[in-house]
């Protein structure tokens, strides 16, 4: 996953689950109510019910096999390590999905519910312990992207295993929402920044251009920094991108919640305050009849 499109398509395409996971969990949230809220780790399509782990299914088994094959060298006769460690990512999502669809087509997934949720927080587990003990020594800038993709990887476990163990909790199903597509939008950013060489910081190359051009500062990392300073500075830019892209799925987050909550809210207000005036009205009336009926009886 060295590469620019390594990083791009997983990328994108965990942004979008993420996105599609925001959406569906809040209007879930919404609709339902917190007493009937639970947590889900997959989200049926409108028509194509099962879509989006038949995808999964799909991305994971087309990963393993570009991995496996060492795309785009096709390397057959040795298999390097980095390689087989992304592949065993994708296996657990593999795993996840084939279980998480076999229970949906056996009208067993409310009975285990929990294992799918487990299973949902291996695949992070797993994701976070290759990271952390990767056999390719992330060095200098590269490594600190790394490191923060760690952090993101550890609430994404952490929020997931909270949902396994309380399907009844809001807070919990929103954060692992929001740090799947933090993630896909971080490994995004990582491809730009690390493998395009018109995105890396001032002070620094890629290793691409270092390597056409023969210059000197070309290291184990993707980016090398040409003096502590410039590596200061190109770790503080990453910071800040860290921040200003959370900030940005947050505001989408917000603004979803006060989208589905308007749709749900406005109507119960309009009815309510139709019961309102209909008891007014009621209450009301009250009093002319009483009035009617004791002229009545005082005729007679």
């Amino acid at each position: 996953m060295g590469t620019f499109l390594g990083h791009f398509v997983p990328g994108l395409s965990l942004a979008f689950l993420g996105l599609w996971h925001l959406f569906s969990t809040i209007r879930s949230y919404c609709l339902k109510g917190p007493e009937s809220f639970s947590a889900k780790f997959w989200f049926p399509f409108p028509k194509l019910k099962h879509l989006e782990l038949v995808l999964i299914l799909f991305f994971s088994f087309f990963a393993i096999i570009l991995l496996t094959i060492d795309f785009p060298d096709f390397n057959f006769s040795s298999f390097k390590p980095d390689n087989l460690e992304h592949a065993s990512m994708f296996l657990h999502l593999i795993i996840f999905a084939c279980f998480a669809l076999f229970c949906e087509l056996t009208l067993c997934s409310d009975l285990f519910s929990g294992i799918i949720g487990i299973l949902s927080a291996s695949v992070f587990a797993q994701e976070l312990f290759l990271l952390h003990f990767h056999s390719t020594d992330h060095l200098g800038l590269e490594g600190h992207y790394h490191f923060l993709l760690q952090l993101i990887a550890f609430v994404s476990f952490s929020s997931a295993l909270a949902s396994a163990s309380f399907p009844k909790s809001f807070s919990a199903a929103l954060v692992l929402s929001v740090s799947v597509m933090f993630q896909g939008c971080w490994f995004l950013n990582m491809g730009f920044m690390l493998w395009v060489p018109g995105y890396v910081p001032t002070g620094c190359v890629s290793n691409t251009a270092a390597a056409d051009n023969k210059t000197s500062v070309v290291h184990s990392s993707a980016v090398a920094c040409e003096s502590p300073g410039a590596e200061v500075r190109a770790k503080a830019l990453a910071n800040l991108q860290f921040s200003w892209i959370l900030s940005a799925i947050l505001i989408t987050t917000c603004a979803l919640c006060l989208k589905f909550s308007c749709k749900v809210m406005l109507p119960k207000n309009r009815s309510s305050s139709e019961y309102e005036r209909l008891c007014r009205q009621g209450s009301d009336r009250s009093p002319v009849l009483t009035v009617e009926v004791s002229a009545s009886s005082d005729q007679t």
